[in-house]
């Protein structure tokens, strides 16, 4: 009996403590596993020819990672970049800048199909966005080589640096063709355009440069919507719509004007991070959102001066500022809407946020259509009982209160 009730006593005992041990292996292996991974995929990397490296990083942009060794006594960086062409027949290159953290200014190798149909890797010294011509760079290299399998391209080299360096600016890129031996001209989307940073070759650490550019271009882009893409067609509005209400009166003027010169004033901050970020990014160009913006800086600064030249109402000359004031604020407001849809184009940003500006300008131009309806119905009804004198209280002129300022 006493043997008996042992037994059942360690049955009880036994069953929760399997139970236990099994859960607290399963959170072991899932420990390891979880652990294995955040190690990363560069860890996973094998090289042929019996390739070891001392250190890997996944680089954060365009599926890439680097794996290298340095000799810190004789400057000697042994390395193997690993990333996917943007097609395969493309090109990858893995770069260090010793002057700045771009393209330009570095000293390139760059990993390719060659004329004969190997793989190989070429030196280049790049000098700027234009074509390309493979020459001797800063550094020695050596045991260049590389290999395309799956889809992804490793470049293999050796280079010597100079004495006493422990972190480098490293720039890597990829591209989609390659013409008589010649690397063409990568895309200028956002992975490619932040695919820099620094490399500690001592201490293995990987960080990435452009955060204050990315900044400011995303200040350049807000600051442009705000005031040419939404503040000055809502000035418009006032201008255009509200004066026909009596009532209004001269209460939309102002408005206007603090619509438009606050729309300008903020317009003016954008204009000036975008020649910021210009002379920054050396031989990246956007020639069209560029010329735009030129044009609307150009064109707003006149309707503010001009502001200061308006003919009072009974002036003759009235009749004709009305006509320039409307054709160039017109043109500003189309040429804003334009320009910040090629801005956002350019940014790369989130679908979201291009359907966003789209339903803002959709719901003025709701307003404004509305509004363009009512005002007309009033002025036709004002027209109907006063056919001989000006419905909207205008000057001899005849202009029509919706159209005059």
């Amino acid at each position: 009996m006493m043997m008996m009730m042992r037994r059942m006593i360690s049955r009880a005992l036994l069953g929760p403590m399997a139970a236990l041990g099994f859960r607290l292996s399963l959170l072991l292996l899932l420990s390891a596993v979880g652990y294995a991974g955040a190690a990363g995929a560069c860890s996973s990397v094998a090289f042929s020819s019996n390739r070891v490296y001392a250190a890997c990083s996944d680089l954060p942009r365009l599926s890439s990672s680097l794996h290298w060794s340095y000799d810190n006594a004789s400057a000697t960086l042994s390395l193997a970049f690993v990333a996917p062409p943007a097609k395969p027949e493309g090109w990858v290159a893995w770069a260090i800048n010793p002057t700045g953290d771009g393209m330009i200014g570095s000293q390139a190798l760059i990993a390719f199909h060659q004329p004969d149909g190997e793989m190989g890797v070429q030196t280049y010294n790049i000098t700027g966005l234009g074509p390309i011509a493979k020459g001797p760079i800063d550094f020695k290299t050596w045991d260049l080589a590389a290999e395309y399998s799956g889809g992804v391209t490793r470049l293999y080299g050796k280079m010597k640096l100079a004495a006493g360096t422990t972190v480098v600016n490293q720039v890597w890129q990829v591209g989609s063709a390659v013409a008589n031996g010649v690397p063409q001209k990568h895309d200028f989307l956002q992975d490619n355009l932040q695919s820099k940073g620094t490399v500690d070759l001592v201490k293995g650490a990987v960080s990435l440069s452009g955060g204050s550019t990315t900044r400011k271009r995303n200040v350049h882009g807000v600051l442009n919507a705000v005031s040419w893409g939404i503040l000055l067609p809502i000035g418009a509005i006032f201008a255009r719509y509200l004066k026909t209400f009596k009532s209004a009166d001269p209460a939309w003027f102002y408005l206007h004007v603090t619509c438009q010169i606050i729309g300008y004033g903020v317009g003016v901050g954008g204009w000036a991070t975008g020649l910021n970020l210009g002379s920054k990014s050396k031989g990246i160009q956007y020639t069209t959102h560029r010329n735009i913006g030129i044009a609307l800086f150009s064109l707003a600064t006149l309707q503010v001066f001009a502001l200061f030249m308006r003919p009072s109402k009974d002036n003759k000359y009235r009749f004709y500022w009305n006509i320039y004031h409307y054709s160039v604020g017109y043109t500003v407001i189309v040429l804003g809407i334009v320009n910040v849809f090629k801005g956002l184009k350019i940014l790369s940003t989130d679908h979201k946020w291009t359907v966003g500006y789209i339903i803002a300008i959709c719901i003025l131009g709701g307003i404004a259509l509305f509004l363009e309806v009512v005002t007309w119905l009033i002025v036709l009804k004002r027209k109907s009982k006063n056919p001989t004198k000006p419905s909207d209280g205008s000057n001899s002129n005849g202009v029509q209160r919706p159209l005059s300022v």
